[in-house]
């Protein structure tokens, strides 16, 4: 069976209760009685050391008699509730507080050293065999003429003592037991701030661990548990779409695969089987021949897209004239421009404009939206190339008008193999990863492009770069 962290706080919490009676019990209970014996000692032996000096004094100086003493002994003794002795160091006992005084009968304390006390004032036990139960006993010694005459000997029950534990202890006791109580309000607190979110947290990581990334849970909390609940779900949702794209991308590169294979399968397999006569093979043979260069395309651009992602795009910059690769990718674009009768206005910011960057992916770049720009033209359209410079950048503006972009794939058309539906009768030759390299050209230069476009009219896409100052060495 699984051991849950609620089980083990549980467990910690019974671990405390235990512990805390066992404390109470043992050490708490020591350490009161030790308490009780030292306060109660200090008592008597004033007592002890008031009467050693006053009423026994006097009784060795015959200034009193043992009657007057006796009485005296006696009245104290119940206001201290303990026995009274008066002993020579002998060990004789002179006066008892508990019994009648009788001078007949001589009582005489076997073993009595007053050195029993030695490095305190009071002693516990039996005092030498003279009670059966333990008793507390404190001694102060009678000086008269700077002698030592005898012993005040005062005894207390140590039962009157235990039963005073006892009752400091039940207070104790309840105390402990209010605060283990109490403390259930950490256990819930933990139960339901703690336990309860990170229970659906687990649940929620063996959903996502199966596969269910569309699983969903609510954490209402914004503590940490709360973000790792909230981070926790957003990484589903990532890796949800991830897998959606991943589907995506899978069945645009098999779809975009698979239309020229046919093409070329069928073509071939026509003018082996004659259904395309020997005459006509020079026309097909051309359009197999354009296919096999869509396949060529896509492929590379596949591998592009890949060293992209995995390798990260790797920079080689260096300062060169924007508009002299403006004008050169325009000229690469003459054919093209001339087929679909499409004329090209270049709108350029000086003769020469310096910037620093990667010549050849910018080159990349410049061509790949010229490209899209001629496809989506119509036919005796115009496109613009403009640069325009400010706060030391240049903006880079291609401007065509075409049949736009619908508004709800403005955002959509930076995804690899994306096509909205007005291009896919157009563009019969696209892969839908020219734009996606395009903005991992330009977000690898830490710049950014931004599309303008109105379905019908036109679009106009525009990137920035960073200007070269003439004085800067580079």
């Amino acid at each position: 069976m699984r051991k849950t962290l609620y089980l083990k706080f549980i467990l910690a919490y019974v671990i405390f209760g235990v512990f805390s009676f066992i404390m109470v019990a043992t050490f708490a209970s020591s350490m009161t009685m030790e308490q009780l014996k030292r306060e109660k000692a200090e008592t008597l032996y004033k007592e002890a050391t008031l009467i050693a000096d006053t009423y026994a004094a006097d009784l060795y100086t015959n200034n009193v008699g043992l009657d007057t003493v006796k009485h005296e002994l006696d009245a104290i003794d119940v206001y201290l509730n303990s026995v009274i002795w008066i002993i020579n160091p002998s060990g004789r006992l002179i006066m008892d507080s508990s019994k009648p005084l009788n001078l007949d009968d001589e009582i005489v304390v076997e073993g009595f050293d007053p050195t029993i006390i030695s490095g305190g004032y009071y002693t516990t036990g039996d005092f030498f065999g003279s009670f059966e139960e333990e008793q507390l006993s404190v001694l102060a010694p009678i000086t008269t003429e700077y002698k030592v005459r005898g012993y005040v000997v005062i005894h207390t029950s140590m039962d009157e003592l235990t039963k005073s534990k006892e009752s400091l202890l039940s207070i104790s006791y309840i105390l402990m037991v209010l605060i283990v109580l109490l403390s259930m309000i950490i256990l819930i607190f933990f139960t339901e701030f703690v336990y309860i979110p990170i229970r659906r947290i687990t649940d929620a990581t063996e959903q996502y661990a199966a596969g269910n990334m569309h699983y969903e849970f609510t954490i209402d909390s914004d503590d940490e548990i709360g973000y790792l609940g909230s981070a926790l779900q957003y990484m589903a949702s990532e890796i949800s779409k991830a897998e959606d794209n991943q589907k995506k991308f899978v069945a645009n590169v098999s779809h975009d695969f698979r239309s020229p294979l046919t093409s070329i399968k069928g073509y071939l397999e026509a003018m082996i089987d004659g259904t395309i006569p020997p005459e006509m093979h020079e026309k097909y043979l051309g359009i197999v021949l354009n296919e096999t260069e869509r396949l060529t395309k896509l492929t590379n651009s596949l591998l592009t897209l890949n060293n992209l992602g995995v390798k990260g795009v790797v920079l080689e910059k260096t300062v060169f004239d924007i508009n002299r690769v403006i004008r050169d990718t325009a000229a690469s674009a003459e054919v093209q421009l001339m087929n679909k009768n499409i004329s090209m206005e270049l709108v350029l910011t000086g003769d020469e404009l310096p910037v620093l960057a990667d010549m050849g992916k910018i080159q990349q770049v410049l061509y790949n939206l010229l490209d899209n720009a001629i496809k989506f033209s119509h036919h005796d359209g115009q496109i613009k190339i403009e640069t325009t410079e400010k706060h030391g950048k240049v903006f880079i503006s291609v401007k065509d008008n075409g049949i736009g972009i619908p508004k709800d794939s403005l955002k959509l058309i930076w995804d690899r193999f994306y096509k909205t539906d007005l291009s896919r009768g157009k563009d019969k030759k696209g892969t839908g990863l020219g734009l996606s390299i395009t903005k991992e050209i330009i977000t690898a230069h830490d710049e950014h492009i931004n599309v303008i476009s109105t379905e019908g009219v036109g679009t106009e896409f525009i990137f920035s770069l960073p200007i070269v100052d003439e004085e800067d060495d580079y």
